[in-house]
């Protein structure tokens, strides 16, 4: 995610701005973009949680139901706020790209690149500080980590920011291993 990945769907473009807007007015904006972004790759992770948020032959109030038990009081209600608009708006299915669309608007305030790191734990904040340190050292600017955390990956790291994409994970490592074996 960098500059160049703002949305180009103005109807995404618009939910992220509008969103921006009120978590910046709330004083929240940091702690909404990390929990919109958490709540929307949940739901790419769990494809049919995201089917029944879709769902438009579902209630409204069986869907936020569903969303009170994932998030209920753990997240800001300004991030609660957001994500009920969406779904109410019937868009849970752009809730991914409003939740890019948010980071990069954000980002872009603040003049930093933002790069998605998947991980198979959760990072300390002392890790995620080293990897932005590291980060902008490498690119030159500074840099927002936004951590996904991804079991596939086994171990190490998988970073993406914009086009470019350095994979430590230990799967990756495996599969190369795999590779050359199955040539020998």
């Amino acid at each position: 995610m960098s500059e160049a990945q703002l949305p180009s769907d103005p109807v995404v473009r618009g939910y992220a701005e509008a969103i921006l807007t009120a978590a910046r007015a709330e004083g929240a904006l940091e702690r909404v973009e990390d929990e919109l972004f958490q709540f929307a790759r949940s739901l790419e992770q769990h494809g049919e949680l995201r089917d029944r948020l879709a769902d438009p032959t579902l209630d409204t109030g069986t869907k936020l139901e569903i969303l009170g038990d994932l998030i209920g009081r753990r997240a800001h209600p300004q991030t609660v706020a957001a994500i009920v608009w969406v779904i109410q708006a019937e868009r849970a299915r752009q809730l991914g790209p409003i939740a890019d669309g948010l980071v990069a608007l954000a980002a872009r305030e603040r003049a930093h690149s933002v790069a998605e790191v998947r991980a198979a734990v959760p990072l300390s904040e002392d890790q995620r500080r080293r990897l932005a340190e590291a980060l902008e050292r490498s690119t030159g600017s500074p840099v927002d980590v936004k951590v996904v955390v991804d079991p596939d990956v086994v171990g190490g790291l998988v970073v993406r920011m914009g086009d470019t994409v350095i994979d430590g994970s230990v799967a990756s490592r495996l599969s190369t291993v795999r590779s050359h074996l199955q040539r020998a």
